[in-house]
């Protein structure tokens, strides 16, 4: 090869490696400004499954899907904006900066896209889809109000210090009611918040002077209730998200709890109409929690008492992720059991708890006579270490103490004969 092609074979391999930095680089500024775009709408996004739409809330998808559409069709600016950006908050100050651009670009992409029903068509498809295309206002709204949800979040974990509900109630009423669409993005950031949703229903019902539905419509709170179902409906995805062995019982445990405070606050407190929105919503959303908590608790009877027996056949070995599977089952049931005046699964519950307890008094016995007569047998001891803290979950800590003793006193007294 003479020396002239070779410079040129390495011009060319040069090139090669710069567009691929290049596009690497692009492809990472473009990920850090979709990250960015999504950050500064957090508090007003939520997940699937999103059967009810609420004003108040976008579906994280739908927001992938616009931010999408912006970079590709809308304006070309952003990309440019966000080329060589690594930083999420740099890219989020400079997005904001955008916003008032972006936002009369696009609304008259809409604006003459809806013209003419050809373009109209096209402009769905870009979007992916009917449910996008028509969430597009509501974006829009959050594209104008962006700098206040910072602010509605702040005034929700002030609330939670408000100890007077009649001021509690004075205080939602400084939030722009009127503009029903921005109101119902800063009221569900609020709620996002709300320790306690019950007193900000019961502080809206004595402002609004009832609490029936026509009521609160009428005062203008209406957007509470949409935040507060939204939310509700919102823990069913962070349920679905623990699955598999490593589940965050703790998260799981959370999500249930939420659930019931939001659903107590409106069953609780606000006067349903038979047939209405929100009670079609609400009871939707409680069958759909039930539907995804139901098969989580038909397993926790076979997970505590296979965890918690040794094995028929071969050797004796502890299965610790059985084990571990058994005491999230465990926490799930406890939290159930706090929240079960708000979900469809009595029946199933009673059933449930009741064999639970029975085959855990029996297996932790069982494993305690075993373990007095060779504490030194370390499975067993496992197993029946195990056994006590699901114990101490499903009835209460001063049994579990009382099994903790006597699992001590037999270790003392092998000692002692050692």
């Amino acid at each position: 090869m003479s020396s002239s092609e070779l410079v040129k074979q390495q011009d060319q391999s040069h090139r090669r490696r710069n567009d691929a930095t290049q596009s690497a680089e692009s492809a990472k500024s473009a990920d850090v400004g979709e990250q960015a775009f999504l950050a500064i709408f957090e508090d007003v996004l939520v997940d699937e499954p999103v059967p009810f739409d609420f004003d108040g809330s976008i579906d994280r998808a739908h927001m992938r899907a616009i931010w999408t559409w912006l970079v590709r069709d809308v304006d070309p600016e952003i990309q440019h904006t966000m080329a060589g950006v690594s930083d999420i908050n740099e890219a989020k100050t400079s997005l904001k900066a955008l916003f008032p651009t972006i936002l009369s670009n696009a609304r008259n992409a809409v604006s003459a896209a809806s013209a003419e029903p050809e373009s109209d068509r096209r402009l769905t498809g870009q979007l992916g889809g009917e449910d996008v295309r028509r969430r597009i206002p509501v974006v829009f709204n959050a594209l104008r109000c962006h700098a206040l949800l910072p602010k509605a979040v702040a005034f929700g974990k002030a609330s939670n210090s408000l100890t007077d509900e009649a001021a509690l109630g004075t205080a939602l009423q400084s939030m722009p009611l009127k503009e029903t669409g921005i109101a119902a993005l800063l009221l569900h950031s609020v709620i996002g918040q709300s320790a306690n949703p019950s007193r900000v229903v019961s502080s809206i019902g004595q402002i609004a002077g009832g609490s029936t539905e026509v009521v609160i419509i009428g005062a203008g709170f209406a957007p509470v209730i949409d935040g507060i179902l939204a939310h509700a409906q919102n823990q069913i995805s962070k349920l679905a998200a623990q699955s598999g062995l490593y589940t965050d019982a703790d998260l799981m445990c959370k999500a249930v709890s939420r659930f019931h405070k939001l659903i107590r606050a409106i069953t609780g407190y606000v006067e349903l109409e038979r047939g209405s929105r929100w009670s079609i919503a609400a009871g939707e959303i409680t069958k759909k929690m039930a539907e995804c908590i139901e098969p989580r608790l038909r397993e926790i009877s076979a997970d505590v008492s296979r965890s918690l027996r040794k094995p028929r056949e071969g050797a004796d070995r502890v299965d610790a992720d059985r084990l571990l599977a058994a005491l999230n089952g465990i926490y799930l049931l406890s939290a159930v059991r706090s929240a079960r005046e708000s979900l469809a699964l009595n029946a199933l519950f009673d059933q449930i708890w009741g064999e639970t307890g029975k085959s855990l008094e029996i297996l932790v016995a069982r494993n305690m006579e075993i373990f007095k007569q060779d504490p030194t047998d370390e499975n067993t001891a496992q197993r029946l270490d195990m056994g006590i803290k699901m114990a101490e979950v499903r009835f209460n800590a001063e049994y579990a103490e009382i099994l903790r003793k006597a699992r001590d006193a037999a270790s003392r007294r092998t000692e002692q004969a050692i």
